[in-house]
């Protein structure tokens, strides 16, 4: 865990930049709603909504960012002001919050604008239970919201937009089509509407004050993930992060006793850390979440060893829920999702095949670069997916082997890829007549591995005669060896 954030790659430093331009835009927003009047709710209120605009929009462009912030208070505000008028009506207002937590699942079905504003829209009616928010109070939580989400605007597209002038992002893949309930997003939304009915049920019974932190747990698990061993892993993760969260919270959070300059200090390190370590180890940025979550608790007065004890049960509580929710409600199984995405990743390769060829037979207009690019986002998928069977914990060594002589496999065809790519880059690159041929077995391969039908790939037995056949007939190799462990029994969860 320590090696997964210390020793990461971390390319051109992006997410040395994220963390630090987070730590500035919030900075920012805090500072604009102290300067306009507002009270510590309202600054904590602008802090998270600052957060969440600098964290969870992803557009592929720099255009389509500014636009999901801009929408962003367009869907938080009405939801804010929904928490707040039903705070005296606790069922009516347990209704509404179970009816935002599966609105926002169904909203990933529309890409990174739709899981953004579904998170936001989530975390505005976490926050009005976090702040005990009421009617009187909206005006000044509104405004709050709409200065720091400007603020961090700022920031991210003026003072500090490095993704100007950079290709576009490729956009994350879309989760595996579908209708009705045979969508992965349509089944998660009852998935989590009903584990976050369960949280909420359990964690009024363990407290009636700090319930939400059970929901809040629910949901976060469910973010990300696409089937029941993403979700239990994630669920184990956030636990283990929270429970090391506390044990740092008691060296850090507890001693300053929300003396002013330590906290924020301590603030600005604990945003510094969720940024940083997210895209690395979940476990890790739990850990920050939790020592932030202790610093705000310790800045309203309220932080004791018990409440911590608290978050940690009501923590445990909703990491249940969701683990029951996807074990038992519509379940969608890890080896139907690493499958859909495994077949998805080798039309992938088979595209990025046939672009290199006509490339290097002299088209003008082959160009296997994008295709490269949505090869490696459908291989980070599959990574992810295929997490729940590499995990320390999985009791299953077979499959454990299997399933990372898979990975092991599909980097080698991303490999051999990218090395056709730049030979097909360079002008001086000749075409050898067995270039075709050869891909015409790539392809061969990759329909009947896509297409259930019986694979016939075979170990190419000629010398390569160019470097370009080289990477071809490695890929035919590694095709070979993905075709006898794929039609081996179901590996997953």
């Amino acid at each position: 865990m320590l090696k997964k954030v210390f020793v990461a790659p971390d390319p051109g430093r992006a997410r040395l930049r994220w963390a630090s331009r987070a730590v500035l835009g919030i900075g920012v927003a805090v500072v604009v709603c102290l300067l306009a009047g507002q009270s510590l709710a309202g600054a904590i209120t602008g802090g998270l909504a600052a957060l969440l605009a600098l964290f969870t929009v992803a557009d592929a462009t720099v255009r389509g960012q500014a636009l999901t912030t801009a929408l962003l208070p367009v869907v938080g505000l009405p939801v804010l002001a929904g928490a707040a008028a039903l705070h005296p009506y606790p069922l009516a207002r347990d209704f509404a919050f179970l009816a935002v937590v599966g609105a926002g699942v169904y909203a990933r079905r529309w890409g990174p604008r739709g899981h953004s504003l579904g998170v936001f829209a989530f975390m505005m009616f976490f926050a009005a239970q976090f702040l005990h928010a009421t009617p009187g109070r909206l005006p000044e939580l509104s405004a709050a919201v709409l200065l720091s989400v400007l603020g961090a605007a700022v920031v991210r597209f003026g003072l500090w937009c490095y993704e100007r002038g950079l290709p576009p992002a490729p956009a994350a893949p879309a989760p595996p089509a579908g209708t009705g309930l045979a969508r992965v997003t349509t089944r998660q939304a009852v998935q989590a509407t009903a584990g976050a009915g369960f949280a909420l049920l359990v964690g009024e019974l363990v407290s009636g004050q700090r319930w939400y932190w059970a929901v809040g747990a629910t949901w976060w698990v469910f973010v990300a993930t696409a089937s029941r061993g993403e979700t239990l892993v994630r669920g184990f993760r956030r636990v283990l992060g929270t429970l090391l969260g506390i044990c740092l919270g008691f060296l850090l959070a507890v001693p300053v006793h929300g003396a002013p300059v330590p906290t924020a200090v301590l603030l600005a390190v604990a945003v510094f850390g969720i940024f940083y370590s997210a895209p690395v180890s979940y476990t890790w940025m739990m850990l920050w979440v939790t020592v932030l979550a202790e610093l705000l608790y310790g800045l309203l007065g309220v932080l004791t060893p018990g409440l911590l004890a608290l978050r940690l049960g009501e923590t445990a509580v909703g990491a249940v829920g969701a683990a029951l929710a996807v074990l038992l409600v519509l379940p969608v199984t890890t080896h139907a999702t690493t499958d859909a995405w495994i077949q998805r990743a080798l039309r992938c390769v088979h595209a990025c095949t046939a672009e290199a060829a006509a490339r290097l037979a002299g088209s003008p207009t082959a160009d296997p670069a994008p295709r490269v690019a949505e090869l490696e986002q459908m291989l980070g998928r599959v990574r992810l997916s295929v997490a729940p069977l590499v995990h320390p914990l999985n009791p299953l060594p077979a499959r454990k082997r299997r399933a990372r002589q898979v990975l092991a496999l599909l980097d080698d065809c991303a490999r051999e890829i990218r090395g056709l790519v730049a030979v097909a880059a360079d002008p001086e690159a000749s075409h050898d007549v067995r270039l075709a041929t050869a891909c015409g077995r790539v392809e061969a391969a990759v329909e009947a591995l896509t297409g259930g039908g019986a694979t016939t790939t075979v170990a190419p037995a000629e010398p390569p005669a160019s470097p370009a056949l080289a990477h071809v007939h490695g890929l035919e190799r590694a095709l070979a060896a993905l075709a006898e462990q794929l039609r081996a029994p179901a590996y997953g969860v």
